[in-house]
């Protein structure tokens, strides 16, 4: 599949942002993302998220000092 940007000119016709491979007159397949309704989906998402992350890592979780630590990760740059 190839993905192209297009200026919408009108409901019925679209300007592309680089030529295809494809003849005058040929029939090609167009998927159009729904802009409009990716706001409200997206915020959806990260209010789900929002609310898991604070489930996990709640006013209740204890903080831990790093004299706690008992083998320090050799990978972990502070």
């Amino acid at each position: 599949m190839v993905m192209i940007e297009a200026t919408v000119v009108d409901p019925t016709h679209l300007e592309l942002a680089q030529p295809i491979a494809a003849l005058r007159g040929q029939t090609i397949l167009v998927s159009v993302a729904d802009m409009l309704g990716e706001d409200s989906e997206r915020r959806d998402w990260l209010d789900v998220s929002t609310i898991s992350l604070q489930a996990a890592y709640g006013d209740s979780e204890p903080d831990y000092s790093p004299s706690m630590v008992k083998e320090n990760n050799p990978d972990y740059v502070a």
